[in-house]
């Protein structure tokens, strides 16, 4: 875990958008980076697709960008426990 400094304004859209969403500032920003972070690895999804990718991943065991990235020649090596 680490501390991420953001600016006055950005914490005040995530206090507002947390309370909205039922979610605490840090699970709301948290939230906003898994969706950033696969909509530039998938540029060719949607919002729903986004969201679809966040629920399978969840009940796979969570998000792992490194699986979510690999090509299917890395899987293999991955699956066998290899190392890059």
């Amino acid at each position: 875990m680490g501390i991420v400094k953001i600016s006055d304004l950005m914490h005040e859209n995530l206090r507002v958008a947390g309370n909205a969403l039922s979610r605490s500032i840090n699970a709301q920003a948290e939230h906003w980076m898994r969706v950033g972070m696969l909509a530039e690895v998938y540029p060719e999804l949607n919002h729903r697709e986004i969201n679809q990718l966040l629920i399978k991943a969840e009940l796979a065991g969570g998000l792992d960008i490194a699986a979510a990235v690999a090509t299917p020649a890395d899987k293999p090596r991955a699956a066998a426990g290899g190392k890059h």
